[in-house]
């Protein structure tokens, strides 16, 4: 079957759903086999959507498309994919409302979901609508780690698509949450540590430095975490360096201190260098050290992002002299 098929069949069994839920509203549906209709018609929604999901084109023909997914009202319209993914969304979607009708919680946070992963291709403020939705059944059954699994999809929907940081902060923020009172620590410190990451970057230096104490003090008591100690760490000395080098220079000694493997490691070293050349405001010894880290541990975004805020007060500091 084409994907012109798959659309007909789509917009029939929609139609046919639509029916179903008209025929349980009335006097006699609703005394006759009323609930099975609606589940009926529940399980035609979905199929839609799946077929809808299938039906995906690409090219920019014209097809059948209906306007409103709810109705049985067609027109020939220029198409795009999304039309087809806003399709399967809102198909999902009357999935559950008629699920939470039949007080069927479970499926309806299901079709919520099944939404808002359709959604996100082509509407992506809609699928996070649904996807909080569904955390709110989900929440209210009790069930926080799949709740806090779907406050990170809503997370990243905002890093990647509607770019906003400050709320992807607070999705990541309620995620671990929810995994600290589920006392899944691990899952809580990778949130806890994108919160970090972004707080940083916007200057928030002592929300990130204590979260990655936090994370780095959690996992030097770890066997299988005690090599990433020396990472987190390492970034909380650079916001403190951000902030006040004398801060940083004491965040170091405290972290030898907690932390004897701290001094070997080669982020350690590079520190010291670091707050040597700033004392010194030695430029040229800073970048040097910098550059030869480089060469052995490559600089993320994140990270070379933290270096340069340093370095510019060197360079800050040495128009101030002259």
């Amino acid at each position: 079957m084409d994907n012109t098929g798959k659309e007909k069949e789509a917009i029939a069994l929609m139609a046919e759903a639509d029916k179903k839920v008209k025929s349980s509203q009335s006097f006699f549906g609703a005394m006759f086999g009323g609930s099975s209709k609606l589940e009926e018609a529940c399980d035609m929604y979905v199929r839609a959507a799946n077929m809808y999901k299938m039906a995906k084109n690409w090219c920019g023909k014209r097809l059948m498309t209906p306007f409103n997914p709810f109705t049985s009202v067609c027109a020939f319209i220029p198409l795009k994919c999304d039309i087809f993914f806003i399709a399967a969304g809102n198909a999902f979607s009357q999935a559950a409302h008629l699920h939470l009708q039949m007080q069927s919680k479970h499926d309806a946070a299901t079709n919520l979901i099944d939404a808002g992963n359709a959604f996100k291709k082509a509407d992506p403020q809609e699928a996070i609508n649904c996807l909080n939705r569904a955390i709110e059944i989900y929440t209210d059954m009790g069930r926080f780690t799949i709740a806090a699994k779907h406050h990170i999809t809503i997370a990243e929907i905002y890093e990647t698509e509607l770019v906003d940081v400050d709320k992807a902060i607070a999705h990541y923020e309620q995620a671990a949450d929810y995994y600290k009172g589920e006392e899944s620590t691990s899952s809580a410190n990778k949130c806890l540590l994108k919160v970090a990451t972004y707080a940083a970057q916007l200057e928030q230096y002592q929300k990130a430095i204590e979260i990655y104490e936090q994370v780095g003090t959690h996992a030097m008591d770890s066997t299988l975490l005690k090599y990433s100690a020396k990472d987190h760490f390492f970034k909380a000395a650079l916001c403190h360096f951000c902030v006040d080098m004398l801060n940083a220079k004491l965040a170091v000694q405290k972290y030898e201190e907690m932390f004897p493997a701290f001094s070997d490691a080669r982020e350690c070293k590079l520190l010291k260098k670091l707050l040597d050349a700033y004392e010194e405001q030695n430029v040229e010894a800073y970048t040097d050290s910098v550059k030869e880290f480089d060469t052995i541990s490559r600089l993320d975004q994140w990270l070379t992002t933290m270096l340069l805020r340093i370095k510019k007060t060197i360079q800050d500091d040495e128009s101030d002299l002259r």
